[in-house]
């Protein structure tokens, strides 16, 4: 009998241990949940060759123009190639211009959108203006606009006589000896065709110091994906809606017993002015 006792105890403590063990798996799991937040930004998500020449632009002027002089069709190849092929594209690209230190921070800026908020600035200045409908890119030209490059030679007969248009800090000016001259402000979509036509034209002029060239990211048909954000220090509060019934009666009890024990403690020099009564004779 003490062989068949003995085998039973441990197959009772055997399903014990089995029972324990599911429950602290079970556990494990329940208290392995966790909350994932994104941060989607009010602007859609802009295309990461604007934002490297954004990071151009930051090193100097002078890289900015010659990262553009690289990239002028180079949006035609994300037709073909998938994201992750265009995105080491751009990267190669830009190393014609950048050493590895500066490829890797650019890499990282790629990674929370650091320029985004730049490029989303030139679409909101281009729809002030507002673009001319169904126009990829166009120019303005002393407060005329027009989305025909052969209009742009007609425009700037009569620009002097028109006022001059503010140029902020972060304006791309295509560099020249001489900045007393007509300005002409291209907004158009770096990579595309269209913009390498106006940018041909608009460089020789340039060059040949008859206008002052400056270019503004427009993307005519934004991407219909959203912008997220990252590295911004986003927090996730979470409320408790849970409410539990309370017995005021008994907190008023406690309340009254704690103001009437600190009104008889009121003691000043062997008087207790909780009880004193006026007597009047």
């Amino acid at each position: 009998m003490a062989p068949a006792k003995a085998t039973n105890v441990v197959r009772l403590l055997l399903g014990s241990t089995a029972l324990w063990l599911s429950q602290l798996g079970s556990g494990t799991v329940a208290a392995s949940k966790s909350v994932t937040a994104h941060l989607a930004a009010k602007w859609p998500e802009t295309p990461l060759l604007l934002e490297a020449s954004e990071f151009m632009a930051e090193e100097s002027n002078e890289k900015f123009w010659q990262f553009l002089e690289t990239v002028q069709e180079l949006a035609i190849y994300k037709q073909t190639e998938s994201d992750y092929s265009y995105y080491n594209l751009i990267l190669k690209k830009a190393g014609q211009f950048l050493d590895n230190l500066h490829i890797n921070l650019l890499k990282f800026a790629f990674s929370i959108r650091a320029y985004s908020p730049a490029i989303q600035m030139f679409q909101q200045i281009a729809a002030d203006e507002p673009p001319p409908d169904g126009c990829n890119a166009f120019v303005v030209i002393h407060k005329k606009h027009t989305c025909k490059i052969n209009e742009i030679k007609k425009l700037l007969k009569k620009a002097a006589s028109r006022t001059r248009p503010y140029l902020f800090k972060g304006d791309h000016k295509f560099p020249t000896n001489k900045e007393n001259l007509p300005v002409v402000i291209l907004y158009a979509e770096m990579g595309t065709r269209t913009f390498s036509a106006f940018h041909k034209v608009l460089s020789e002029k340039a060059q040949n110091e008859e206008i002052l060239y400056v270019l503004r990211h427009y993307i005519q048909k934004p991407s219909s994906r959203k912008m997220y954000l990252s590295g911004y220090g986003v927090e996730l509060a979470i409320k408790s809606t849970e409410y539990k019934a309370l017995d005021d009666t008994q907190v008023k009890t406690v309340t009254n017993t704690t103001v009437e024990d600190e009104t008889e403690t009121n003691e000043v020099q062997g008087f207790l002015f909780g009880k004193l009564k006026l007597l009047v004779y």
